[in-house]
């Protein structure tokens, strides 16, 4: 696998993301997958609020979560919270890198995935392509971040192992690969999560990946 971060202007609202994608990605090729932080698409559709003292951060995560634990739980100001079904630190509200907003989760994410997906696809000439879209997450009992993948397009997200032999010949009963945040992760290490200013990345030379001529399918959006 390599890995090759992309560096960027500062992303700025008003910014169109379209553009920003034709001006610093490289000429892709076949089997590449393109890392977008969801922070970048954030600010090109204006999903951010001014942090001007007039908005309670505790109130905005709330409102932007789909479950969180109490005020008693949370640490550092940071909340332990679910968003569209992932675990993730306080609803995705991040201040890092947001000179001066709250940046929220992008809007449609899967949606736009796919038209990401479909427009780099047509510009570049290819049929196999991936798109992953990361941001940074915490887990209960670790120390630091590493990166989940909110969405993805352009390749199955999960091997399934069930069935399969282990070593010894003994089929496996629970075991499947996830894919998507794998990639994500790997991707992350090399693109940094601070001055780096590098919120693209382009990965290849991925040997066990599968991928599709087409956009996730409801079951597969489902079992993720």
């Amino acid at each position: 696998m390599k890995i090759t971060p992309i560096k960027t202007k500062k992303i700025e609202v008003g910014n169109e993301l379209f553009p920003i994608l034709d001006e610093f990605l490289p000429k892709l090729h076949e089997k590449d997958v393109v890392i977008i932080t969801s922070k970048i698409i954030s600010i090109t559709q204006g999903r951010v609020l001014k942090n001007d003292g007039k908005i309670d951060k505790a109130k905005l995560v709330k409102k932007e979560a789909d479950l969180y634990l109490p005020e008693e739980y949370v640490n550092f100001g940071v909340y332990l919270t679910i968003k569209d079904n992932i675990m993730i630190a306080s609803a995705g509200v991040d201040e890092s890198n947001g000179h001066g907003y709250y940046i929220l989760w992008p809007e449609n994410l899967v949606d736009e995935t796919n038209k990401i997906w479909e427009y780099l696809r047509k510009k570049h000439g290819i049929k196999q392509l991936g798109v992953i879209v990361t941001d940074s997450k915490l887990a209960p009992m670790r120390k630091g971040v590493t990166a989940v993948g909110l969405s993805w397009c352009g390749f199955k997200p999960i091997r399934n192992y069930i069935g399969k032999p282990d070593i010894y010949g003994k089929p496996l009963r629970v075991e499947t690969l996830n894919i998507v945040d794998c990639i994500a992760a790997a991707g992350v290490l090399e693109m940094g999560e601070a001055y780096e200013q590098t919120p693209l990345g382009i990965v290849d030379e991925i040997g066990q990946i599968d991928f599709v001529n087409r956009v996730p399918t409801k079951q597969e959006l489902k079992d993720m």
